[in-house]
């Protein structure tokens, strides 16, 4: 039996590690030619829907790259048909919803999530990875309310939010209880996927730097608050993450979370300077994956000796991996993270 690593846990509570923990954002599919070959027969649904499928497609990284995480193959928008949100993936679009929310009403018509009733495939799949097939922690997540609420409301992906942001401070009303409905959603979800085998949650609230701070703190910050509160209970580390929300980044470290989750317009030495205390996890600019191996290496090693002046580092990308990434890439990279980390480590001890 191959030992667990558990490296990526001990480094989200803030205890030191004998390297640098990793794990990569989309790095379950998009760039692997094995997905791209699962791809042509399955939508991503049908491949959620068949445990043995999406235990392999998740399990694949830490195969082919020998990261310190599996992170669940599932889409933020799953549980929602559960609650009575009639969305479909769209190739090259996104989720789009076909009943969006435009009042209170609205609201009140959604229903309650169950995951053993929604999505017992879900917990199938963590089942089968956390008792047989992973030696590293599973990564399960969740949409946060703010970025759902921005599919449920404009029906689909936005670049500006403008409906959403209309409808937030115009219908307040509506607002907080949609927060709330999508909160409970949230929590059960996550709990259940805790209960069935993850080790760790990352909260994904993607959309969110769209606020301003003051926005975040009256409409968004009380409900993320009571939703980890909540799931805090459950004694495993919770990652908050957005892309180009640095200004919300203090606010965050605030949260009763573990790890504060960096993209690449915020360095390390910044957010610890400006008061991020918690762990953190980042955060390389994904789109320097295509450039030369030089660059890479030394983006790479400043990262990781800015996250070394303090315990409590997990190196990700700032996003996700995208298709045009070569994976033999992510591995090289994979174990310079291991090796110059370990290095460094060793040399400061």
């Amino acid at each position: 039996m191959t030992t667990f690593n558990d490296t990526l846990l001990r480094a989200a509570r803030g205890e030191r590690t004998a390297h640098t923990p990793v794990w990569y954002m989309r790095q379950a599919g998009r760039s692997q030619p094995e997905y791209r070959a699962i791809k042509e027969k399955y939508s991503l649904e049908e491949i959620t829907h068949q445990p043995e499928l999406c235990a392999y497609v998740t399990r694949l990284p830490v195969e082919n790259y020998n990261v310190d995480a599996a992170i669940l193959y599932k889409d933020i928008v799953t549980p929602l048909p559960g609650i009575g949100i009639d969305v479909k993936i769209k190739a090259g679009v996104g989720p789009v919803i076909s009943n969006p929310i435009r009042s209170v009403a609205d609201v009140e018509k959604l229903g309650e999530f169950n995951a053993k009733e929604h999505t017992p495939f879900v917990l199938e799949t963590i089942k089968l990875l956390t008792e047989e097939q992973l030696n590293v922690p599973l990564i399960g997540f969740a949409g946060a309310p703010f970025t759902l609420a921005s599919y449920m409301i404009e029906g689909g992906p936005s670049k500006n939010y403008n409906k959403t942001k209309s409808f937030m401070v115009s219908e307040p009303q509506a607002w907080f209880a949609l927060m709330d409905k999508l909160a409970d959603m949230i929590i059960a979800d996550v709990t259940a996927q805790i209960k069935a085998g993850a080790k760790a949650i990352q909260v994904f609230d993607s959309w969110v730097g769209a606020l301003n701070v003051e926005d975040y703190r009256v409409f968004i910050k009380p409900i993320m608050t009571r939703i980890f509160a909540e799931l805090q209970k459950e004694n495993v580390p919770l990652i908050q993450f957005g892309v180009g929300a640095s200004h919300l980044a203090k606010e965050w470290n605030d949260l009763p979370i573990d790890v504060v989750g960096l993209d690449w317009r915020l360095p390390i030495k910044e957010a610890r300077a400006n008061g991020i205390t918690k762990p953190v996890q980042g955060n390389l600019d994904p789109s320097l994956l295509l450039a030369d191996w030089s660059v890479i290496e030394k983006r790479a090693k400043d990262i990781i000796d800015q996250g070394l002046e303090m315990p409590g580092h997990i190196f990700n990308l700032g996003h996700g991996v995208f298709p045009e990434v070569d994976p033999d890439v992510l591995k090289r990279l994979t174990t310079l993270i291991h090796e110059y980390s370990a290095q460094q480590i060793q040399a400061r001890s």
